[in-house]
């Protein structure tokens, strides 16, 4: 078993394979002004299965493709394809925004995905627009569609953000009257890649469980597993379940069991800190196995003890200056 220095298991991998994506929602990135990670910058997808393949042996047993949004990278099912062959991963999953999705679903199935996150902040069309920049919403909803066809477990993410989707709490509770989906509220990050101050949290996990509360009193607290990043819930007679992951607030720090890698190779062993080692850089410098392993062993060996305490080690600026694509979800 894989732990860090506060006796925590390290057991699942979030891996960005882009930095780029189809959407432009406000609350990720900036609508212009990124500047987009050349190609010899990324991870190849053979650097990815090396390193992949060595931190399952060392205890990884879930990973998670994200991005960006990871169908924007060209033939991302070769890459999935080799995950899913990795002996001792247990569990190989994806966040998508859905745009590209659609066409991929059924072979998603095929190669063992059993559960993809689809992130989804509204559903009314305008609001999409409002949100993402994009007149996509109906190609988001071919996917949910195909998804429930074929069977694969569905998170649907939303991220809460005053004044712009807030009225969407309850439809996006309603959904799961009729469908077995975990509808997810995510606390709003301050990873906007434009530098703005953020100041402050109006809506926070408190105040949307109320929200909720108000609206379907008979709402049950359901088992958290340890790792849980959510609070998750069931409405009586409804098909699927409710969960609000307090992502701003970092309740969770204390049973934390995920890393990162960037686009670019960086390994994140918090989604608050700036980048520990980069692993794309000692792969390109011929390293072999066994001393990348004994340099990963001493970084998760160094592990902050929370979100807060990452936040403060940061030497790089305020996080809002980074954008949540170039850090992988």
């Amino acid at each position: 078993m894989l732990t860090d220095n506060h006796g925590r298991k390290i057991s699942y991998l979030r891996l960005a394979v882009t930095d780029r994506c189809n959407l432009r929602c406000f609350y990720c990135m900036p609508e212009e002004g990124l500047n987009w990670l050349s190609r010899t910058e990324l991870l190849t997808y053979e650097e990815m299965l090396r390193i992949c393949s060595l931190l399952v042996k060392m205890g990884i047993e879930k990973i998670r493709i994200t991005g960006g949004e990871p169908f924007v990278r060209k033939d991302l099912m070769h890459l999935l394809r080799g995950l899913s062959q990795l002996q001792g991963l247990t569990e190989l999953t994806i966040t998508t925004n859905g745009v590209l999705t659609g066409p991929f679903v059924r072979e998603l199935k095929d190669i063992g995905v059993r559960s993809v996150n689809l992130s989804l902040d509204t559903l009314d069309p305008i609001r999409f627009f409002s949100i993402t920049c994009r007149d996509e919403f109906s190609k988001v909803m071919e996917t949910l569609n195909q998804l429930m066809k074929h069977d694969i477990e569905v998170k649907i993410n939303a991220v809460v953000m005053d004044g712009k989707n807030t009225q969407d709490i309850l439809p996006m509770v309603e959904l799961t009257r009729e469908l077995p989906v975990s509808v997810r509220f995510i606390e709003e990050m301050p990873f906007n890649g434009e530098g703005h101050h953020y100041d402050g949290l109006k809506w926070d996990y408190v105040r949307i469980l109320e929200e909720i509360k108000n609206a379907y009193p008979a709402i049950q607290k359901l088992h958290d597993d340890a790792s849980s990043t959510s609070y998750n819930y069931h409405i009586p007679g409804h098909r699927g379940n409710v969960g609000i992951i307090a992502a701003y607030s970092r309740t969770f720090c204390g049973t934390c069991n995920r890393i990162r890698i960037t686009p670019d190779g960086v390994l994140k062993t918090c989604l608050y800190d700036e980048g520990v080692i980069n692993i794309k850089d000692l792969v390109r410098s011929g390293i072999s196995d066994d001393d990348l392993q004994k340099k990963l062993l001493d970084t998760f060996g160094n592990r902050p003890a929370d979100g807060w305490e990452a936040e403060r080690n940061r030497n790089i600026g305020d996080p809002a200056h980074e954008s949540m694509a170039t850090i992988g979800g």
